[in-house]
């Protein structure tokens, strides 16, 4: 009898330089693996609240600083081109994480996973504002998606199905991200993916 394949909860927030980092290594990890992705972008601003963190211009002057040498570091080392002070940051997540749910929804989660990369990398790599709608329909061109997409994003129903992913990470016990979830597992953080690989390739 052939197993089911393993699923992985992606817990992230579009505008997580950290998420960015992480996010082709991730994808890759998991198709090797053959693992499922469960898309589900989340909002930092509910998750914070309940679990001890604090928003970025909250934090001491001594984790902010280190934060961006560390940001570096990974960058250098992933060899990721990386934006510390992007144009557009702090930006809402609201919009993207929308259209993201929605493309899952449509299109698959292959689409999401792609589309998600691309809001990443526009908000880090390339300048641009996430939260804006031109970006958003360019961002879909670029991944082959209808562009119907970003109107079917903005609507009472795809709100609440973030929200529920919000929800869902919150019960999970998710405090940052980017949060993978296995069989009930948490592992926070880009630099955790040799352990998920690991625990995924574990019998």
């Amino acid at each position: 009898m052939t197993e089911a394949p393993r699923c992985v909860d992606y817990f992230f927030a579009p505008m997580s330089p950290w998420t960015y980092l992480g996010h082709a290594r991730f994808v890759r990890i998991a198709r090797e693996a053959g693992a499922t992705v469960r898309v589900r972008p989340m909002d930092l601003g509910q998750v914070f609240p309940v679990s001890g963190g604090l928003p970025l211009p909250q934090r001491a002057p001594q984790r902010q600083a280190y934060r961006l040498v560390e940001l570096r570091r990974f960058a250098d080392r992933l060899q990721l081109p990386l934006n510390l002070q992007p144009a557009f940051f702090p930006v809402k997540g609201d919009a993207s994480s929308q259209l993201i749910v929605t493309v899952d929804e449509l299109d698959g989660s292959d689409a999401a996973l792609a589309l998600t990369g691309a809001v990443l990398a526009a908000c880090w790599a390339q300048d641009r504002d996430i939260a804006d709608p031109t970006t958003l329909a360019d961002l879909l061109h670029a991944c082959g998606l209808p562009a119907e997409r970003l109107a079917q994003s903005q609507t009472p129903a795809v709100a609440a199905a973030c929200q529920a992913h919000t929800q869902a990470a919150i019960d999970s016990g998710v405090f940052g991200a980017p949060s993978y979830v296995l069989d009930g597992e948490i592992f926070w953080g880009q630099d955790r993916l040799d352990f998920l690989q690991h625990q995924l390739g574990a019998k």
